[in-house]
Order: structure tokens, then sequence, then C-alpha cells
């Protein structure tokens, strides 16, 4: 939803004001939108536009090697044939206009006008409708224009910077519409300033393909992919469309609609580049991030242009704008870091020799990994949810990463390493790709208790490992600095330890002392909902925490409750 706003009626005209305030360096403003500060070599103007709404476009791409002025109409809404005169008379240059949008119907009628009457002042003034949608129209002509404007805006302001006359500038913008497609979708619909609906809704579990850039739905729903799996739709209908005769060199532009995280595009990024390759594609200077948006629409967008002799220098050139700066120069004297220069970065570990003992135990603590895995991956969203009320709800998917990595360490490892070994590893592997402050301290902690058993031992009887579980305690105490009454996973696991250790020293086997004792241990989280946390980052929120137990209590209970299950099973 868009929050900010003032009357939403002059929505687009105030955010300009603000635009043009922060780029007054290299953007004049004209009535109906922008024109660029010039060089001192006169150019062929290219001129772009349409609606207010899809920021970088328009205006965001005004500058030196792309466009020479933005036409800004209302939001979602073709700028008047007036404004386009306007802004186009500014921007020439002496050299003529050429104008270059979408091909929606305002736009249409409204540029061309403004072609006709720009040309009456005897000034050349050329048109180049962006038509690379596929899924919008079968004839290619009858095509919308969405995120691959950016390739034909990109080429022609390339050609211009390079001194082409307007016939050129022309002719190269019209190959790279005739080079780019486009396939995109939505996730959820855009709202406009001041309403409290969007234009369209996606249902739930489904995605809309064949989004517009106005608000548009797509022209069906499916079902939602996973990333891989739409990385695959994207590519393969967009190779489908591919122009005929295009070679094996594509210039690619990942977009997003406006509230699409850059993380999310860099994951599908990854799929999508595979794919291509696969297909047998070189990649030429990829593009992921907004570069045509839909407001706060969800989704995203695939464009390639194939690329030849002619366009592939023009898509690789420098340009420098408010939203888009590309420079080869500063990349020019790089070189990535040889093997030599990287190998002191991951320094090799060999394994301890491991007695009998040391490689059966080693069996035990594979089970009890593989079990503490399977209740966290259970657990992960009801953990998330816990930790969400006063936290950023991001520890049951933290766990998942810490036990996924040291379940996948350990894996690698044969069957000569011991016990300690493992768990000293499998801590290791927590740390690293857990983060945040559970990863440190379920990673140290395991060290510490791989180091207490070792793997020279000729036995690991109950005493010793209810000893280990104490390092394990003292570790995370230490290094958290936590104390119980905190509420925090300490709540849970000293009472674990301590009940352990005193049913060991009764006499005890280890199962079945582990087992009773891990009963302690969610007594412990449980209580935890009566407290205020005195530390970390709920601590702010400490009121609204009250009632609900610590995410870090209730995941412990849940691992010792799942590793007493193995060992009275083993």
């Amino acid at each position: 939803m868009t929050r900010i706003y003032d009357d939403p009626a002059e929505f687009a005209d105030d955010q300009l004001a603000g635009f043009l305030d922060l780029y007054a360096d290299r953007v004049r403003g004209v009535h109906g939108g922008v024109v660029a500060h010039r060089g001192d070599d006169p150019q062929v103007a290219v001129v772009i536009g349409g609606g207010s709404g899809h920021y970088p476009a328009f205006c965001g791409t005004v500058g030196p090697g792309l466009a020479h002025g933005a036409v800004v109409g209302n939001i979602f809404t073709s700028p008047s044939a007036a404004q386009a005169y306007s802004v186009g008379r500014a921007a020439d240059q002496g050299r003529g206009v050429i104008f270059s949008f979408g091909n929606y119907a305002g736009d249409v009628i409204n540029f061309g006008i403004a072609a006709e009457r720009l040309r009456a002042d005897g000034i050349d003034a050329r048109i180049v409708v962006v038509t690379d949608d596929i899924a919008s129209a079968a004839d290619e002509e009858r095509r919308r224009g969405i995120a691959g404007d950016f390739t034909v805006f990109k080429v022609m302001g390339a050609a211009a910077a390079r001194g082409h006359d307007i016939d050129e500038v022309e002719r190269l913008g019209r190959a790279a519409n005739a080079a780019t497609r486009t396939l995109g979708v939505a996730f959820a619909g855009c709202t406009m300033p001041g309403e409290d609906e969007p234009l369209f809704t996606v249902p739930d579990g489904h995605l809309g393909l064949g989004l517009g850039i106005h608000g548009e739905p797509g022209i069906r729903d499916v079902p939602m992919l996973p990333a891989r799996e739409l990385a695959d739709l994207l590519v393969d209908d967009v190779l489908k469309a591919a122009p005929a005769g295009a070679g094996s060199r594509v210039g690619a532009i990942l977009n997003g609609l406006g509230t699409t995280k850059y993380e999310e595009l860099f994951l599908l990024w990854g799929h999508v580049a595979r794919r291509l390759r696969d297909a047998g594609y070189e990649i030429v200077d990829p593009e992921v991030g907004e570069l045509v948006t839909s407001l706060d629409m969800g989704g995203c967008s695939l464009t390639l242009m194939w690329l030849d002799d002619e366009l592939d220098p023009l898509w690789r050139a420098d340009a420098y704008t408010p939203a888009y700066r590309k420079a080869g120069a500063p990349l020019a004297g790089l070189r990535a870091p040889s093997s030599d220069e990287l190998a002191g970065a991951q320094a090799a570990v060999t394994a301890p020799e491991a007695g009998e003992a040391a490689r059966r135990l080693a069996g035990t603590v594979r089970d009890a990994l593989a079990a503490v895995e399977a209740t966290v991956r259970e657990h992960e969203h009801e953990l998330g949810r816990i930790d969400a009320v006063a936290g950023d709800g991001d520890h049951g998917r933290g766990m998942l990463k810490g036990i996924t990595a040291a379940t996948a360490r350990i894996a690698d490892l044969g069957p000569e390493v011991g016990g300690g070994w493992l768990l000293q590893q499998a801590g290791q592997a927590w740390a690293e790709r857990a983060g945040g402050t559970s990863g440190v301290l379920w990673g140290a902690a395991l060290e510490s208790f791989g180091r207490h058993l070792g793997d020279s031992a000729d036995g690991y009887p109950a005493d010793v490992v209810a000893a280990g579980v104490r390092e394990f305690a003292s570790t995370i105490e230490q290094l958290g600095g936590a104390r119980p009454g905190d509420k925090t996973l300490l709540d849970a696991l000293l009472p674990f330890a301590d009940d352990l250790q005193r049913r060991v020293a009764a006499g005890a086997d280890l199962a079945t002392a582990w087992t009773a004792a891990a009963d302690s241990a969610t007594a412990g989280a449980r209580d935890t909902a009566e407290l205020r946390p005195r530390i970390g980052r709920a601590r702010p929120l400490a009121e609204k925490s009250v009632g609900t137990p610590d995410a870090g209590a209730t995941s412990m209970a849940l691992i010792v409750t799942a590793v007493g299950r193995v060992l009275e099973d083993g």
C-alpha cells in the first residue's frame, strides 16, 4: 500500500518535485517532466515516458548514456500530448528527437500528436514503440511494453551518446525492440495512493502469469512455484518466443515490480542463470533489481535481449543516471583472486585418531543430530511464531539452518572419526551457517561438548556424558551472559543439566536419566511464559512477551526430548 502522500490526486506531481530537488545537479524540471543537463557535443534526444508509478522508469533513467528527457504522466496514465511536446522541445539539441514508450493506446496517441507538433516546428521527431511482453499478444506489433522498455532505451541512449544521427539511433532502437522479449508474474496487486484495496488480487497460493505494469492482473493464475521451477517457467517461455535467427548471446534483466525483495531476486537469478547456461546461452552484463516497477506490486519479470555485434556494445556501454549507473573503467583493472591466494581462507582439518568407543559414540551422535534436525524442521514455523511475539521471528529458521549445516558437515566425514570430533565439526558448521546469537551459542556449546568427550577414551559412561552436558551449558552461560530467570534457553537447559547429573549420580543409566531430565527442560520452557526477558532483542518488548514461552527455551526442550528418544532406542 502507498502510505506516504498528501493529496492522492497530486501524488505524481509531488513526488516529481522531490525527485527534482534531489537530483538538481543532473536534471531540470520542465512542463511535463524532466530533461538532462547537457554536454559539449549535441546529441539526438532520446525522450522516454509514460505514467508515474514505475520508478526507476522513467525519470530515473535520464542522464548520460541513457535518456535525455522523460515525460511524466499521472499514476499509470499516459502523459498528455502537451506534456510530451514540452519535454521533447526542451530536450532537443538540434539533432532531432526520438520518443520511446510502451505500446499503450493513450501513449501512442499522445506521443504521436506531440511528434507531429515537433515536426511542424521544424524538429525531426521519430517514434520507437516498445512491444516486448510475450503474454499480451501473439502478434508482436500488438504486444504491450513492460520491462523491455529498458533495453530499448539503453541501446538508443548509448547510440546517441556515440554521436549517431537520428536515422541510426532510430534503426538501432527498433532492432533492440525486435530482439527483446519479456514475461512477468505477479504475487500481489498494487494499491493506488489514497486507496485501501489493491487494483487486483492473486488467489492465495497462486501467482498471476503475464502481468502488466499498470496494475493489470496476469492472463491466468497458476499455483505458486518453488524458485527453481519459477525460473524454469520464465526462461523456457521467453526462449520459446525468441526472435527468428536469434543467436546465443543475451542481455538479461530480472526485474522486481515493487515489493519483491532484492534477496529474492538474487536467489531466483541463480536458477535463471543456470537454466540459460544449460540451454547454451552466454549471459552478457545481466541486471537484477528494480528497473520498471508498478507501485507496490509483488512480482517480477524476466527480459532477454538477443545481442548481435551492433547491440552488444550498446548494451554494455557506460551510463550514469539517478537510478542506473554502469561504468566499465573501475572494473577493467580488476582480476579474480587465484586459487593460491585463496588457499589460506579454508584451512584443512584432519580428524584425530579415534578409538573403538569413540567410533561407536559417533553413530549415536549421527542419530541424535538427525533426530534434532527432524524435530526442528517439524516445529520451525511454531518456533518462529513464538519468537515473533517479542522478537524478529527468525528463531525457527535460524535453528533449522544451524542443524542442517551440522548434519551436512558430518555427512562428509567417514566412519573412522569419533563422536567428539563429530560434535566439534557439527558445532563449527552450526555457527558458520546459522548466524546470530543463537547460532554462536549452539555452535560453541557443541564444540565444547565434543572437546570434553574427546575421541581417545575407552568408554563414555553416563557420568562423563552428563559432565559434557554441564560443559555445554557452562559455555552458553559464559558466552551469552544470561542467567536463570532471564527468559532464555538457559531456563530449560540448566534444569535439564542439573536433573541429568543428579539422576546419573543416583545410579540411573544414561537413557533413563536423560529422558526424565528432558521433562525438567520442558517444564522450564513452559514456565518462561510468565517471565520477562532481561537481556537480548526481546527486552524492550518485555511486557508483550508475558504469556508466551521463550523460543530458545522451547527449542531446547524439544531437542533434548528428541535426543532422549534416540538414546532409549539405542
